[in-house]
C-alpha cells in the first residue's frame, strides 16, 4: 500500500511515516515546511508544497498512481496563537483543507484520514467523552477542526471519497527510535513546558488552578505519539471495517481512557527527573480549557487498537528527545 501524507514532515505526520514503513506502508509526503522539517521526510518520496496547489497534488498523483489513501495531517495547531490569528488559521486550516479534498477528488482518492482533535468537544461532569457526545470548541484551532469535520462528512455524503476523523488528545513521547519529534525547541504544552523549566532551572507555570477537576489544574488524555502513529496504520489497514455499516464519513477517538491532570503529570514528570521542577501557580492562557478525556471503546472495538505506551513511557521519550533535539535539528536551525 502507498499512502499520501500531508504534513507528513510535522511532529506527528512523520511518525505516521516512520510507523507506515515498519508495517510495510509506503509514505509519500507533501509539506510546506512551515512548520515541518525537510530532515523528517528523509529516506520518503518527499514533496514541498501547499496543500492547495493543485498542480502539485496532480504531479504526486501522476508520478504515484498507487497511492490508495491519504492522511491529512497538515494545520496549525498552536491554540495561543490561533486565537491572535484567527483569520491565519482558518485560511490554514479550513480554506485549504476544502482545496485538498477538491484535488483528491479530481485524481481519484476515495479513502481520507483526518487528524482531527479531541479538543471540539463538551466535556460530560466527569470530563470524559465519547463519539457521541456534544461538540463545543472553545477555540478557533478547536473550532476549525470541527468545521473540516463537518465540512468533509457534507462532501463524503455526496462524493466518491470515504473519511474517517480521527479524534485525538494529548500527543506526548517520540518516535521511541528516535528519528523525529517536537520541531519545536520551546513547545507550548504542559510537557513541553515542564523539559524547559528543568533545563532552564525555573519554577514550572501551572495555567490554570481553578478549574473544576479533582484538584483544580486542568485534565488531560496523554496518548504516546507512537500509539497515535500505530492508530493511523490500524485505520489505514482497517479502513472498511472502521467505516461502520456502510458510513461516507465516520470518527473514532484515540486516548488512553484515562485522564490526568496536570498536576499528576507533573508529580509523574518529577518522579523520573533530578531534580525535581518546581511550580508556581497562574492564570489560565487565552483558548485553555478545563480539558477532556476519551471513554471510548470504539478504537479497540473497529481498529484492533489500544495504547500500549504509558504516561512515563511518553515523559521518558520526551526527555530522551530534548537531549538530542538540537543537534537533530542543528542544519535547519
Amino acid at each position: 500500500m502507498k499512502v499520501l501524507i500531508s504534513g507528513g514532515a510535522g511532529f506527528i505526520g512523520s511518525t505516521i511515516g516512520s510507523a507506515c514503513l515498519e508495517a510495510g506502508i509506503t509514505p509519500v509526503v507533501l509539506d510546506s515546511l512551515v512548520t515541518g522539517r525537510r530532515e523528517f521526510a528523509e529516506g520518503r518520496a518527499f514533496y514541498e508544497g501547499d496543500i492547495a496547489d493543485g498542480e502539485l497534488v496532480d504531479r504526486i498523483f501522476a508520478e504515484h498512481p498507487e497511492i490508495e489513501a491519504v492522511v491529512h495531517c497538515a494545520a496549525l495547531i498552536v491554540v495561543p496563537d490561533s486565537v491572535d490569528n484567527p483569520v491565519g488559521y482558518y485560511q490554514a486550516n479550513v480554506a485549504k483543507s476544502l482545496d485538498f479534498v477538491g484535488h483528491l477528488l479530481r485524481n481519484g482518492c476515495q479513502k481520507m484520514i483526518f487528524s482531527s482533535s479531541g479538543s471540539i468537544y463538551l466535556p460530560g461532569e466527569d470530563f470524559s467523552v465519547d463519539e457521541e457526545s456534544g461538540l463545543a470548541p472553545q477555540s478557533p484551532y478547536a473550532r476549525t477542526k470541527a468545521v473540516c469535520e463537518g465540512m468533509f462528512a457534507d462532501i463524503a455524503a455526496t462524493r466518491p471519497i470515504r473519511i474517517l476523523s480521527l479524534r485525538y488528545f494529548n500527543p506526548i513521547g517520540a518516535d521511541p527510535e528516535l528519528r523525529t519529534g517536537l520541531q519545536q525547541r520551546r513547545p507550548s504544552h504542559a510537557l513541553g513546558k515542564l523539559i524547559e523549566a528543568h533545563e532552564d532551572g525555573v519554577p514550572f507555570r501551572v495555567t490554570g488552578t481553578d478549574w473544576p477537576t479533582r484538584d483544580g489544574s486542568g485534565i488531560r488524555d496523554y496518548v504516546h505519539v507512537w500509539d497515535l502513529a500505530a492508530a493511523h496504520v490500524a485505520a489505514l489497514q482497517r479502513f472498511d471495517r472502521a467505516m461502520e455499516g456502510g458510513a461516507r464519513s465516520s470518527v473514532i477517538n484515540l486516548g488512553t481512557g484515562t485522564g490526568t491532570t496536570v498536576n499528576e503529570l507533573i508529580a509523574a514528570f518529577n518522579s523520573v527527573v533530578t531534580p525535581p521542577v518546581e511550580v508556581v501557580e497562574a492564570a489560565s492562557r487565552p483558548g485553555d480549557v478545563a480539558g477532556a478525556y476519551t471513554r471510548s471503546d470504539r478504537a479497540k472495538r473497529l481498529l484492533d487498537w489500544e495504547p500500549r505506551l504509558t504516561l512515563v513511557d511518553g515523559i521518558r521519550d520526551s526527555l530522551r528527545w530534548a537531549e538530542v533535539r538540537g543537534t537533530r535539528l542543528a542544519e535547519q536551525g
